[in-house]
């Protein structure tokens, strides 16, 4: 993605300064672009709890990153000294988002290539090299996502004479969430680089509102029309013919099918299939949860209700919070909800698109079938 002309992945290494890590600090966005500086994994973890970043795959890239800011500070005397040390940041790490599964897949990953390696030393080359791998892969997944579902986007408008593709979001699964190109989004930028005419119905999706803030901001870095709605807009849109396919992203999702995403996605599909709109889930192969059937049984952050009572936005130039609820009044705070995988038109996944069923993302994945 561009920022103003120049190029930006949301997560990187500070150039000349390997021991540092770098991301945009996603919460004053729009309105400020702020680059902040990471040292330890403790910070690390403090920006994925308190979402200075956010989002599925760049979580994942996150926890990459933050495991190998443990190895650098971990006792370099003694290995098992230093294992242990790895591993308790690893649970670190964890703990800040449970909900979305590449937080969990990325320290495995790191911690078994960390375990792998010859000698502390190789043990810290080999935690860089694998958060570097992380990072690449979910950008290049992502860009390959696009690659597959600019198809169904292109379909739609051949039906439609070449006419607008309306497509409706939810929270943000754009380039912010990820490290680049982002799920949702891919196909949508895609598309709009191909020349099809496309505009994108924006959920503002409270309480944070991701869509208001990052998705209508990164879509208009890139061009591409769009017009931001309150969250409970879509049933309307979808009555009126306004809306031609609905795309969201996923935090976890089932080798059944069930995806587990933003609250309020749940709400979307079923709107969708009432109004013969087909709504897809699009997610790289780390978000699936390879040991999880039932999405009812994913676990759903309840974030601070605060989040819910108060609102931020500029005033005068300057960043505000304000109370929305009366002082005294208590508020609930579901991060997520599951999608049932019969309301899911289709999965597009780096390797193509599929059934939101066990047989289809099997068939995507045969190296997943259990023996």
């Amino acid at each position: 993605m561009r920022v103003h002309g120049e190029h930006y992945r949301t997560i990187w290494l500070m150039p000349g300064d390997q021991s540092v890590v770098q991301i945009i600090d996603q919460r004053p966005l729009p309105h400020h672009f702020v680059i902040e500086d990471l040292r330890t994994v403790d910070e690390m973890a403090v920006a994925i709890k308190d979402m200075h970043v956010r989002g599925a795959g760049l979580i994942g890239a996150a926890a990459g990153y933050g495991m190998y800011l443990a190895a650098l500070h971990a006792p370099q005397g003694d290995e098992k000294a230093f294992m242990k040390a790895l591993e308790a940041a690893g649970e670190t790490l964890k703990a800040t988002r449970p909900t979305a599964v590449n937080l969990e897949w990325a320290v495995r990953r790191q911690l078994a290539a960390i375990e792998a390696a010859a000698g502390i030393p190789g043990k810290i080359e080999a935690a860089l090299s694998t958060a570097q791998l992380i990072a690449d892969e979910d950008a290049d997944f992502c860009r390959r996502i696009g690659d597959h579902g600019v198809h169904i986007i292109e379909e739609i408008s051949r039906r439609k004479h070449g006419d607008v593709v309306n497509i409706l979001t939810h929270c943000n699964a754009g380039w912010l969430a990820f490290v680049d190109y982002g799920t949702a989004t891919a196909p949508i930028y895609a598309a709009h680089n191909r020349g099809l005419k496309v505009h994108v119905w924006v959920d503002e999706t409270r309480p944070r509102n991701q869509g208001a803030s990052l998705t209508a901001w990164e879509l208009g870095q890139h061009g591409v029309p769009h017009t931001v709605i309150v969250d409970n807009v879509g049933g309307h849109l979808m009555q009126h013919g306004l809306v031609d396919m609905v795309i969201t992203g996923s935090d976890r999702t089932t080798y059944t099918g069930d995806v587990g995403n933003k609250i309020g996605t749940y709400l979307k599909a079923l709107a969708a299939r009432d109004n013969n709109v087909p709504f897809y889930a699009a997610l790289p192969s780390s978000t699936f949860d390879w040991e999880q059937r039932d999405g009812l049984q994913i676990p759903i952050e309840q974030r601070d209700g605060d989040e819910v009572r108060y609102i931020t936005g500029l005033h005068d130039g300057e960043l505000v919070t304000v109370l929305l609820t009366p002082e005294d009044s208590p508020a609930a705070n579901y991060a997520f909800d599951v999608t049932p995988a019969r309301l899911v038109t289709g999965l597009i996944t780096e390797r193509g698109i599929c059934e939101a069923s066990e047989e289809g993302i099997l068939g995507l994945y045969p190296e997943k079938r259990r023996q």
